[in-house]
């Protein structure tokens, strides 16, 4: 059964994940990293992308970004492995793809889930065991998000500005959220959300989506309809139906 095509929509933040080929490490040192962020800089801004947040991991990365037009996030990565794949093949001796297929990706309710994924996408250094804190991983958002370091790449999000009213209390709030992690329930929820490419969101938000887009943006629901019994009365009498 062929793909549906990816759900991306205008002016919602989307997660996105893309793999190295065949567990392929993407990223082999500083001057690699360094190279993909300016790159994914350059192409940000061309395509009037938001990035929100990131972090570059040896084998994959991950992007919380909002589009301007339904055309922005594909052309923007498509840029991206047109400049990174020819350096990174010259540099390390090697050919063909670098990629494990397509980007993947979905819509965020930003209200209930921006704040979360951004947390979910700078603690993954932490959960792959390569740090014991996200301020010690150079390659993510983290230090922007708390006050750390400027980073140009990053435009911020009202959901994040919603913390605080200073950028010092935004900051001391985001460091706070982050040191109470996420649940394992939430890491899995959104990792499976954007690895099947559904929305994540809250029902009526994935319900407008739908309406909005014409599609279906979560899984249908398994089983067969559950019996409902109908009542008519009738004086005395009644009947029932399965509907």
């Amino acid at each position: 059964m062929a793909r549906l095509p990816r759900l991306v929509v205008p002016n919602q933040p989307h997660h996105i994940i893309q793999r190295g080929h065949d567990g392929l490490v993407i990223f082999r040192d500083a001057d690699d990293h360094q190279a993909f962020l300016g790159w994914l800089k350059d192409a940000a801004r061309q395509f009037k992308v938001a990035v929100h947040a990131y972090v570059l991991m040896p084998d994959h990365l991950h992007l919380l970004a909002t589009p301007a037009d339904d055309q922005g996030l594909a052309r923007m990565m498509q840029w991206i492995g047109r400049h990174y794949v020819p350096y990174f093949n010259q540099k390390h001796g090697r050919s063909g793809t670098l990629w494990q297929g397509r980007y993947r990706a979905t819509v965020i309710d930003a209200e209930l889930y921006l704040l979360a994924v951004c947390r979910y996408i700078e603690l993954n250094p932490v959960r792959n065991g390569l740090v014991a804190s996200p301020g010690e991983y150079p390659w993510s958002s983290y230090m922007h998000h708390i006050g750390a370091k400027q980073d140009g790449l990053i435009t911020d999000h009202p959901q994040y500005w919603s913390i605080g009213n200073t950028p010092f209390d935004r900051e001391i709030a985001y460091r706070q959220l982050t040191e109470d992690g996420l649940a394992r329930a939430e890491v899995e929820r959104i990792t499976d959300a954007t690895l099947k490419g559904w929305a994540l969101g809250s029902e009526d938000f994935k319900q407008g989506l739908e309406r909005q887009t014409h599609r279906r943006v979560s899984p249908a629901k398994r089983g067969r309809p559950a019996n409902v019994r109908v009542v008519i009365d009738d004086e005395d009498t009644a009947a029932t139906q399965d509907a």
